[in-house]
């Protein structure tokens, strides 16, 4: 089993079809979902489908490119979202200078409000990364003085040194169908020694098609290509890495119920 651990089931390109999204994927042996939000808009949306279907699970939290929208959003906010018994992260949430949709001050001042509620909750924070490597850093270590929480970089495309400082710091790197793209060679690099236990592989969904579905809108059933080529880089078997992969989601997002677990279990 693997499970997709970032996608967008609420986005344009899977929406429309949902339950045929979902079907394929559990067909393709995805046997759970993280459904992540990047506005607040989204929120009742997305735990919605969590709450119809056991194996989708929600987050809650602004995006980067957001942040300008809510600057004003509190902790409570957050904090109150995560209260319901599907939401299991926080996030994404994170810095991107790449695009500057939001002013840079708000995103990092957005971006602590969302570590507080990660730190308070003990759910997972879901950081999003773009051409932000030295605030980034700056700002988990900072608050991680502050005290400890759990936390992951998403969809990783940074530098090596940037993966040493994070996996120093406790985070785990999940990777997406970037990773099989050809010009991802530094990439690839780096994903070969990322440790076991601190790896995930997820789709971004609907974006960022892996080989060899690029061009194509991107399914949650194509973690398990990106998955495939993750296992052939570090020379493990696509067994292996599904085992890893979906011990350590759990490990991380603790909230999650495995089976057997929960009442009437």
């Amino acid at each position: 089993m693997l499970i997709d651990s970032h996608c967008h089931l609420n986005y344009k390109g899977l929406a429309e079809d949902q339950q045929a999204v979902l079907a394929r994927a559990r067909g393709a042996g995805i046997g759970g979902f993280l459904n992540i939000s990047t506005r607040r808009s989204e929120w009742a949306e997305i735990i919605a489908v969590a709450e119809r279907e056991s194996d989708v699970w929600a987050s809650v939290g602004i995006h980067p490119h957001e942040a300008d929208q809510h600057a004003d959003l509190g902790a409570e906010a957050l904090l109150e979202a995560a209260r319901h018994p599907r939401v299991v992260a926080i996030g994404e949430t994170g810095l991107d200078y790449y695009y500057d949709h939001s002013d840079r001050q708000v995103q990092q001042d957005l971006f602590r409000v969302h570590i507080a509620v990660a730190r308070e909750t003990g759910l997972p924070l879901i950081i999003h990364t773009r051409d932000a490597e030295a605030d980034t850093t700056r700002i988990v270590t900072e608050e991680m003085g502050k005290g400890a929480f759990p936390a992951l970089i998403h969809c990783f495309t940074a530098s090596a040194d940037f993966a040493r400082d994070m996996l120093a710091l406790g985070l785990t790197i999940s990777l997406s169908g970037i990773i099989t793209f050809k010009n991802a060679r530094d990439l690839q690099a780096i994903a070969r020694d990322i440790p076991e236990d601190r790896l995930l592989v997820e789709t971004d969904a609907p974006f960022l098609a892996p080989v060899p579905h690029r061009g194509k809108v991107c399914e949650p059933a194509f973690v398990a290509d990106t998955a495939r080529f993750v296992a052939e880089l570090r020379g493990i078997t696509s067994e292996a890495l599904a085992a890893s992969t979906t011990r350590n989601f759990h490990d991380l997002f603790r909230k999650v119920q495995q089976p057997g677990e929960g009442p009437g279990a």
